[in-house]
């Protein structure tokens, strides 16, 4: 099997495969980009991966990119640790794809609005940039937290990548005071998601760093 080296930064959505990784036991190495140093635009890791963001996962001499494409990698190549639910039928493997992209390209972006109002706007419209990502952030997380409320995972009982994900999205904005009083069942999923012990040592990687 190749090497695997994940370029990642505590906090930062590289989290989720942190996690999957842990939770499939693999071999792997982690390679920490300080985000804050700016190490993520300098020409050493700009010949990684020239989109300047983590995660990028390095698999031998190859380097894959975007956490959709990460998450799919991984459980393709850990089939045993069922990181997706199991299906032949290719409508429910798309599926299962809209569901990642649902996080990477709705949810995520919203996440850093809310997270990061500097990164879009001037000083004087900031306040307004948080407001909206948190205005529909709530119209989002109103399926969501419907959808937690029947079952322990996203996908009932049976814990997946879709979780990893969503759990990164939630402890994201509590990082930024974004409260889940109002989401019981995201609040509670969150507490379960912390009892895991591929998460707990996922975190205890990243509190080395931090």
């Amino acid at each position: 099997m190749n090497e695997l080296t994940l370029f990642a930064f505590p906090g930062a959505c590289s989290r989720v495969s942190l996690i999957l990784l842990e939770q499939a036991h693999a071999d792997y190495q982690v390679h920490w980009v300080r985000l804050t140093k700016g190490e993520h635009k300098r020409p050493e890791f700009l010949a990684i991966n020239p989109k300047a963001k983590v995660p990028a996962l390095k698999i031998g001499n190859d380097i894959l990119t975007e956490n959709p494409a990460i998450i799919s990698y991984i459980n393709q190549l850990f089939p045993s640790a069922q990181l997706l639910p199991v299906s032949n039928n290719a409508l429910t493997q798309l599926q299962q794809l809209s569901d990642l992209c649902f996080c990477s390209s709705t949810l995520h972006p919203m996440v850093t609005r809310f997270c990061k109002p500097e990164f879009f706007a001037t000083s004087d419209a900031i306040i307004s940039v948080k407001q909206k990502a948190q205005d529909a952030l709530n119209d989002a997380l109103v399926w969501v937290e419907q959808r937690m409320g029947q079952a322990a995972w996203w996908y009932g009982e049976q814990w997946s990548a879709m979780d990893a994900y969503l759990f990164w999205v939630l402890t994201r904005l509590q990082s930024a005071d974004f409260s889940l009083a109002e989401w019981p069942n995201l609040h509670r999923f969150v507490q379960a998601m912390l009892t895991r012990p591929a998460v707990q040592r996922a975190l205890a990687k990243e509190q080395q760093l931090a």
